[in-house]
C-alpha cells in the first residue's frame, strides 16, 4: 500500500499555520545540525535533503496550497517538478530510486500513485491590434474563458463537510498488480487503478457545483497592457492566469498573441517602416515638396530634381519604437516615378519639343500611321 502524502510540516517541526519567517528559522536550525559539512553521517545527509525539499515546497505559495489541500507537489505526476537544492532536487532522486527498485524514494511515496491535484494547462488568446497600437502601446480589455477554482469546494472536489476516502479497489496504492504465467515463468504486471484513476483516493460525495473536478468554467475580463514596439506574432505572458488544474491545482499561464493588422500605407520590418509614394514625371524632374502622413503626424519630404524611380528617402527616427528601448526605427520612403500613359496632342508636342531641346533622338514618325501614332492611339484606348 502506498504511504500517505509527505508531511512537509512535520519534517521541519512547524505547525500548518507557520509564517514564512517561522519556516525559515526552523529550516536554518535544522540545516546547521544536518549540513554535510557539519555532520558527515549518511542519515543526516538524507535528512538534510529532505528538509531542504520540504522548505522549498512550503516556501512556494502554490506548492504549499497543494500540500494544504492534501496533495504532494513532489509526487510523480503531481506537477511540482523537481525541487531545487541538494543533488538536483529531492523529487528527482525519488524518481531514480523508483526506476531501479520499484518502490518509493527516500520519502516513501507509492510508485504508481499520482496526486489528484495537478497543474493546469496554459491558455492562448489572440489580440488584434493596429500598427499604431503596436507601435506606441495600448491598454486593452480581453475576455478570458478558462477553468477556475470551484468556490463551493475550494478545489477539493468534495461536497461541503466531506473528504476523500482511500480507494477500496487498490487500497490507496493507485495501481493494481496481477501475476500471469508464461513460458518464462511468472510475470507481474502493474496498471493504474481504474476505480480511482491512479490517485489512490475516491470522492464519495462529489461537489455538485464542479462534479468532483475541483474547478469550473468561468468567463472573466482581464486588462492587458501592451508595451510599445511589440511585433506581430509576439506573445505576452500572464503567469498563473491560465487553466486551473484538476483538484484545484495551480493554474497555468495565459499567453496573449499579438496579431497586427495590415496598414494601408506602411509595411513593417522590425522597428523600421517602409512606404511607396508615386511622383509625377515632371515633379521628379523638376523637384517638389510633398506632405506624408507618418505615425507622428504630417511630415514634409523633399523630392530632389532628377529623382529616379526606385530611389529611397531615409527619415531617421520616424519608424516604430524599439521594444523595451527609448530608441526608434527609421522610415524608408521609396520613390516611384510615374510616366503619363495618355497624352493629348498638345502634351505630345511639348514633350517632343523638350526632347529636341535636350537633343534627344525620338526616332518615330509623327504621321498617323507611324509608330508614334500607333503608340498614341494605344494610350488613348
Amino acid at each position: 500500500m502506498a504511504d500517505s502524502p509527505r508531511d512537509y510540516y512535520g519534517m521541519l517541526g512547524v505547525s500548518k499555520d507557520a509564517t514564512p519567517e517561522e519556516l525559515k528559522r526552523a529550516y536554518r536550525k535544522l540545516a546547521r545540525e544536518l549540513h554535510p559539512d557539519v555532520n558527515p553521517d549518511p542519515e543526516a545527509q538524507d535528512r538534510f535533503k529532505a528538509i531542504t525539499a520540504a522548505y522549498e515546497v512550503l516556501n512556494d505559495p502554490e506548492k504549499r496550497r497543494i500540500v494544504d489541500l492534501g496533495g504532494d507537489p513532489l509526487a510523480q505526476g503531481g506537477g511540482g517538478g523537481q525541487a531545487g537544492g541538494f543533488g538536483g532536487g529531492f523529487g528527482g532522486f525519488g524518481d531514480v530510486f523508483e526506476a531501479f527498485f520499484g518502490g518509493g524514494g527516500p520519502m516513501g511515496g507509492g510508485r504508481g500513485r499520482r496526486s489528484r491535484i495537478r497543474p493546469g494547462a496554459d491558455a492562448l488568446l489572440q489580440l488584434q491590434l493596429t500598427l499604431e497600437e503596436t507601435a506606441f502601446g495600448v491598454r486593452r480589455e480581453v475576455v478570458v474563458d478558462t477553468a477556475v477554482v470551484c468556490e463551493t469546494c475550494t478545489g477539493s472536489g468534495c461536497a461541503p463537510g466531506t473528504s476523500p476516502r482511500t480507494c477500496a479497489t487498490c487500497g490507496g496504492a493507485g495501481e493494481i498488480q496481477s501475476v500471469q504465467r508464461s513460458f518464462l515463468g511468472q510475470v507481474m504486471t502493474t496498471r493504474a487503478c481504474s476505480a480511482c484513476g491512479g490517485t489512490g483516493e475516491q470522492i464519495p460525495s462529489p461537489c455538485q457545483t464542479c462534479g468532483g473536478d475541483g474547478r469550473v468554467r468561468a468567463r472573466r475580463t482581464k486588462t492587458i497592457d501592451v508595451p510599445a514596439g511589440i511585433e506581430d506574432g509576439m506573445r505576452i505572458r500572464l503567469a498563473g492566469q491560465g487553466e486551473t488544474g484538476p483538484g484545484g491545482g495551480p493554474a497555468g499561464d495565459l499567453y496573449i498573441e499579438i496579431a497586427e493588422a495590415p496598414h494601408e500605407t506602411f509595411t513593417r520590418e522590425g522597428s523600421d517602416l517602409h512606404c511607396t509614394i508615386g511622383v509625377p514625371m515632371t515633379s521628379a524632374a523638376l523637384g517638389s515638396e510633398l506632405v506624408l502622413t507618418t505615425l507622428d503626424g504630417e511630415e514634409k519630404i523633399e523630392i530632389r530634381p532628377g529623382s529616379q524611380s526606385g530611389s529611397v528617402l531615409h527619415l531617421r527616427g520616424k519608424g516604430v519604437p524599439k521594444l523595451r528601448s527609448s530608441m526608434r526605427g527609421d522610415l524608408f520612403v521609396h520613390v516611384e516615378v510615374r510616366t503619363p500613359t495618355r497624352l493629348d496632342d498638345e502634351q505630345e508636342q511639348l514633350l517632343r519639343q523638350l526632347a529636341e531641346l535636350r537633343s534627344e533622338d525620338v526616332s518615330v514618325s509623327s504621321k498617323p500611321n507611324g509608330l508614334l501614332g500607333k503608340v498614341r492611339d494605344a494610350f488613348r484606348q
